[in-house]
């Protein structure tokens, strides 16, 4: 089965570059292609993609703000931001808006395939030379004021959560942790409710800020 994506960005000849180089990948299907994020978000609700690549700095309304008003609205797909800023502020923002993952536009073109690849699996992607600076960026704000995740997980949710932070589908925990795919789901539904999240990426966030991963 193909991974169905829609994909924005305002340039056109890197729009039409990219949309050139999915299609010669076998396992993506590129629905359509829009300049601004208006058309983008029409796209969306229209083609019901499996994954949106959305450029951060597109006109009329941002990858950022895509991916906000996705999740406002229950879309089921999953939005990719792609950029050619690096800036921490800026990538956490853009997890917070809903987004699986950031890309930078200077990385090669197999990165953004495989962050399709990763969103699509219900995992969260950045890009390598993001990783430390958004750690470091989660732990200045928590550090200080005491954050902690109330109530506590067990040690068990806590070496879920590491996982699925990790960017380990369901059945690979599983397989980890010699349980079964349903005992990782139920773990996942209690620890989303001791959270109060909804997504993997809500997920990998309080990982993040706790420590608990690396994500290398």
């Amino acid at each position: 089965m193909s991974i169905r994506i829609v994909l924005g960005d305002d340039h056109a000849m890197l729009r039409e570059g990219l949309v050139a180089l999915l299609r010669h990948e076998p396992d993506i299907e590129v629905l359509g292609q829009a300049g601004h994020g208006l058309e983008l978000l029409r796209l969306a609700r229209e083609l019901r993609p499996d994954v949106v690549v959305a450029d951060v700095a597109m006109p009329h309304v941002s990858g950022i703000e895509v991916a906000r008003r996705m999740r406002s609205e229950l879309l089921p797909s999953k939005v990719l931001c792609l950029s050619v800023s690096a800036q921490p502020a800026q990538v956490t923002e853009a997890l917070e808006a809903g987004a699986s993952g950031y890309v930078l536009k200077e990385n090669c073109f197999e990165e953004l395939a495989r962050a399709i690849r990763h969103a699509f699996g219900n995992q969260v992607f950045l890009s390598a030379e993001l990783v430390a600076p958004v750690m470091s960026a989660y732990r200045a704000a928590g550090g200080g004021q005491g954050t902690s995740m109330p109530p506590p997980l067990t040690w068990r949710e806590r070496e879920v959560v590491q996982l699925f932070a990790e960017g380990c589908s369901t059945q690979q925990v599983a397989k980890r942790l010699h349980i079964s795919a349903k005992t990782v789901a139920t773990h996942r539904a209690h620890v989303f409710r001791k959270l109060n999240i909804g997504s993997l990426a809500e997920l990998t966030r309080c990982a993040v800020k706790q420590g608990m991963t690396s994500l290398d």
